[in-house]
């Protein structure tokens, strides 16, 4: 009987390719919904591995694992793909979220059954295991405090402020006064995050179709070469395709060349927009302003972020950082205000690997004494001219 492989990815036509690989030897079911996958293991169905090719902040990602560890309790092996050599932390995270093993492509079916013959955890994910350890960046003692205290004042203080705030949102545009998106925060945590609604209320719908207003945007991808057998690094070996990949019609296409599609087919990390359309008239004062960052107060007290840290991203942008150091400034905690607002905030010439740089040198190097003159140097930059 062929062992289940539960394949996890938001790309139906990667998964494709790897079950018309395996399917001599395992049963590769795809799911790229985790409700329907949750669903779909309630009802007792029995499984022997699970591989996971999701971006570690997407619906997939580590929240899903640790779901499926703690409170599923399924207890099989999980293999993940990462697109790059991760760094210890990340590989703490992901093993303490419940990863058994870690790959750098796409692996052979031969890896995949090596890896489930070699583990005890070979026919159901019952009986249940203890929970896994889970890996966090626990704050500092005295930088949890000060949040607390900094965001309590404020919030009381600025009441009155978000009652008129709220009352000329109200006169302009229908649609709730407070605004919330999923985020990803310290150490690819998803949490609710608040702000003062800014733009109209389809806002999330018009993005798509505005994608060449991205300041971050990529003014020239990486072009494939003309044949989708080989990638320019195999045609310079001259020894034939090292990665080779089959789609569902037996027909052979190099790894290395799939990657580089998906790549330019994904665009940009980042999404920010100059003089952004979908911005209301009080919209744009309160983003000049920086009033309709105040609610994230709240996410502070919650213990979602700090006073200082790298900005939370949202999902569609997290999904996109999958080198190992661009994964690091998830190692740090996720801030209302930081080194990237204070440096080079809204400027036009700013481009998406400078932002990265950014992040990661907070990351790397973030203290209760930087994040204190980060705050002194909040205040002059608060007010900007872009229109971002």
């Amino acid at each position: 009987m062929k062992r289940k492989l539960l394949y996890l990815s938001a790309d139906a036509q990667e998964a494709k390719l790897f079950q018309a690989q395996c399917e001599e030897a395992l049963e590769i079911i795809h799911f790229n919904n985790p409700k329907r996958l949750l669903a779909w293991l309630d009802k007792g169905e029995v499984i022997h591995g699970i591989l996971n090719s999701a971006g570690l902040a997407s619906p997939l990602g580590l929240n899903l694992i640790k779901l499926l560890r703690q409170e599923k309790q399924v207890n099989v092996p999980v293999f993940w793909i990462l697109n790059t050599n991760a760094s210890p932390k990340l590989k703490a995270l992901l093993i303490a979220a419940g990863t058994t093993d870690i790959f750098y492509q796409t692996p052979a079916k031969e890896q995949i059954l090596h890896r489930l013959n070699s583990t005890s955890a070979l026919n159901e994910f019952i009986p249940p295991v203890p929970a896994p350890k889970v890996y966090t960046n626990k704050m500092a003692v005295g930088k949890r405090v000060f949040d607390i205290v900094f965001a309590s004042l404020a919030l009381f203080c600025l009441a009155p402020l978000f009652l008129l705030i709220g009352v000329l949102i109200k006169l302009e545009s229908k649609g709730p006064i407070f605004y919330y998106s999923y985020r990803v925060g310290t150490g690819y945590k998803i949490f609710k995050f608040w702000k003062l609604r800014s733009m109209r209320q389809d806002a999330d719908q018009l993005l798509s179709s505005m994608k060449d207003l991205n300041q971050y945007r990529t003014t020239q991808q990486e072009a494939p070469s003309q044949s989708l057998a080989l990638c320019a690094s195999c045609i310079r070996q001259g020894t034939g395709c090292q990665h080779k990949l089959y789609d569902a019609q037996g027909q052979m296409i190099c790894e290395n060349q799939f990657q580089i599609m998906r790549k330019n087919e994904s665009g940009s990390a980042f999404i920010k927009i100059a003089n952004d359309p979908r911005i209301t008239r009080i919209g744009r004062f309160i983003r000049n302003t920086s009033i309709d960052e105040l609610p994230q107060l709240y996410n502070v007290l919650r213990g979602d972020m700090s006073i200082v840290g790298n900005r939370p991203l949202p999902l569609y942008e997290a999904e996109r950082l999958t080198t190992d150091q661009s994964a690091s400034r998830f190692m740090a905690p996720a801030g209302i205000t930081g080194l990237w607002q204070v440096s080079r905030r809204g400027k036009e010439d700013m481009s998406e690997e400078e932002r990265k740089a950014l992040d990661v040198e907070y990351a790397q190097s973030f203290s209760f004494k930087k994040d204190m003159e980060i705050i002194l140097k909040t205040i002059p930059a608060l007010y900007q001219k872009e229109n971002v």
